[in-house]
């Protein structure tokens, strides 16, 4: 059983990084400017709208690429 008790802590650690990162969605439509970044393509044509966020999602990948550095340095 202790390859079970293992597993138990993985799930929590998963919903638990899940609810962290579902908090920082909902919070990410409230900051300025986020999406609107130069660098995101946005085309409209008639009733077609394409949006593409190539900076923000630079950004954001840098970011988190940063972070999970931080945490898992030894």
């Amino acid at each position: 059983m202790p390859e079970l008790s293992g597993l138990g802590r993985t799930l929590i650690l998963f919903g638990v990084l899940l609810i962290v990162v579902g908090g920082l969605i909902l919070l990410a439509g409230r900051l300025p400017g986020i999406g609107r970044l130069p660098g995101d393509i946005l085309v409209r044509r008639g009733s077609f709208t394409f949006y593409m966020p190539l900076a923000t999602s630079l950004i954001v990948s840098l970011l988190l690429t940063l972070l999970l550095n931080l945490i898992f340095r030894r």
